[in-house]
């Protein structure tokens, strides 16, 4: 609902609101190209985005002269399906986990970087994974992004789908996306600890 969005400068709402759409249709392009990337139909999970939802984040992390003392964002995976993040600025700070070590993901100018949440990772019976990534501040710089979280709708059932499993057993819990919410929010923000809850061996 925009009126609740800031008014000023002028032109914020009409923005944001033009932006917004935009990220949606790249990421319902990239729903349908994953899916069939999967042996699905394109529409397998994309459609179940209609009447989705979406949430964006402005991040502004000021620069530190402790930066090392400082993260600006604990390390975590996404709840959501996918997220779509624009690194607005040339100052690095956004950092993936991989086999146990913290790597840079540089900003390359006008491009997203998209992280696989763990509504994917579930959605998919684990053939995607949801990434652990975490934010770090630098000691002289500021750093902006923004951050696009896509959500399917309300009345999604969030779990293996039965495309995914026809030969192996469902590897995660099926919840309505209420009960699926409320356990991720319950959970402290730590690595992929929530994904735990979600397993079912």
């Amino acid at each position: 609902n925009t009126k609740f969005w800031p008014d000023q400068p002028a032109t914020f709402r009409s923005a944001l609101d033009r932006y917004s759409g935009a990220v949606k249709d790249v990421s319902d392009s990239l729903l349908a190209t994953m899916a069939k990337n999967l042996g699905l139909k394109r529409e397998a999970i994309a459609d179940k985005c209609i009447r989705g939802m979406q949430k964006v984040r402005i991040n502004y992390y000021p620069p530190c002269a402790q930066a090392e003392k400082v993260v600006g964002l604990s390390p975590h995976s996404d709840a959501n399906l996918l997220t779509l993040v624009l690194q607005v600025n040339h100052v690095q700070g956004l950092q993936i986990k991989r086999n146990g070590s913290w790597l840079p993901v540089k900003p390359v100018s006008g491009a997203f970087v998209v992280n696989i949440g763990d509504m994917f990772e579930v959605l998919t019976n684990g053939r995607y994974r949801s990434i652990e990534h975490r934010a770090v501040v630098h000691p002289k710089e500021e750093r902006l992004s923004i951050a696009a979280f896509q959500f399917p709708n309300i009345d999604t059932m969030i779990g293996p789908l039965k495309e995914m499993t026809g030969h192996e057993d469902d590897a995660y819990k099926t919840l309505d996306l209420e009960s699926f919410m409320k356990i991720f929010f319950a959970t402290k923000l730590e690595g992929k600890n929530f994904l735990e809850q979600m397993k079912l061996n």
